[in-house]
């Protein structure tokens, strides 16, 4: 199949390498504003350049994926389905909920399938730990346990077009959590603080740590972990807690933290430093299931609904951040 790919900076240059590697790929056709980008992953991996976002469009596709800047995530998925085109879209579907809420609307009406990148869902270890829990393995769940934890802050003007800790980071623990236990949110509890050495998160109305309480809709409790200074590693796991068993995913030899048992080596792996080190074989999974989609094999795994209803958690732990009161997620959109 021939895929369009919008977007070449960090993670758009990996999932071209991805892409090229994939046995459903034939061409790759790719586009940035950028020209240098273009033409540095089209002489690196044969990809076919695109002058325009209209001439990649154009250019007898059967399928796109963006991995461009947040805010023209919208535009992109409106163009790319107007084309009929089945679409792969890296989070968020927009910055702002409502927008999000109408880009649904509007995917719903075409009927072209959108897939929206969130790649834990394609991680082994989540992936097992979603079956256990619809096995009933763990008998009723009573608290989960979601940590993503940086080992440095990013770049100072990354941080300002984040939109906080938790509409970037929180985000790819909230949609763990509502994937894996089957469960929706019902009510957010959130603080944060700041003890870094920058202060770029409180200019920004940010905070480079963060815990958030997720109440979940039969009284589970998850507890989600964020932290932009971990500097012992990359640290993402998901613990969950039953009446029958408890399981983990993320606990194995390169996850970064020292023991403190005597005689305990436990984990003893070179830690991972960067996300997409650490994911690097969820990514590929989840590039080769769009082509499934693309291919009409599957139903998009990670749909704009999933997507849009993260960003609705996010938003309530940014506004329990700052009002410091929990909110429930049904005020929350009653008010929208």
């Amino acid at each position: 199949m021939r895929i369009g790919l919008i977007g070449l900076g960090r993670i758009g240059a990996f999932h071209a390498t991805t892409l090229s590697g994939l046995d459903a790929v034939d061409s790759l056709v790719v586009y940035d504003q950028a020209p240098a980008l273009v033409t540095s992953v089209a002489e690196r991996l044969g990809a076919e350049p695109a002058g325009s976002v209209e001439a990649l469009l154009a250019a007898g596709l059967d399928g796109v994926v963006i991995a461009a800047a947040t805010d023209v995530h919208p535009e992109l998925i409106l163009a790319s389905i107007e084309a009929g085109l089945p679409t792969f879209c890296e989070k968020p579907v927009a910055r702002d909920p409502d927008v999000g809420m109408e880009i649904l609307r509007r995917t719903q009406v075409s009927g072209v399938p959108v897939q929206i990148g969130y790649p834990r869902r394609f991680d082994a270890a989540f992936a097992e730990a979603r079956r256990a829990v619809a096995a009933g393995e763990l008998g009723f769940l009573h608290t989960v346990r979601s940590t993503t934890l940086d080992p440095a802050p990013p770049p100072d003007d990354y941080v300002r077009a984040s939109g906080g800790i938790f509409r970037d980071c929180s985000v790819h623990d909230f949609d763990a959590v509502r994937y894996v236990t089957g469960q929706e949110v019902v009510e957010v509890y959130a603080t944060g603080s700041n003890q870094g050495d920058t202060t770029v998160f409180a200019d920004n109305d940010d905070v480079d740590s963060a815990a958030t309480i997720l109440t979940l809709d039969s009284g589970t409790l998850a507890v989600v972990s964020n932290s932009r200074y971990n500097p012992r590693g990359y640290d993402v796991r998901l613990e969950l807690h039953g009446s029958q068993d408890s399981i983990a995913a993320g606990v194995e030899p390169k996850w970064p933290i020292r023991s403190t048992e005597p005689g305990v080596t436990f984990p003893d792996g070179e830690p991972h430093s960067f996300f997409m080190d650490r994911f690097a074989a969820a990514f590929r999974r989840e590039l080769a299931a769009f082509t499934d989609v693309v291919s009409g094999v599957i139903e998009s795994p990670c749909t704009v609904a999933d997507a849009v209803e993260v960003g609705w958690i996010a938003e309530a732990a940014a506004l329990s951040r700052q009002q410091h009161r929990p909110i429930r997620m049904d005020e929350l959109r009653n008010s929208a």
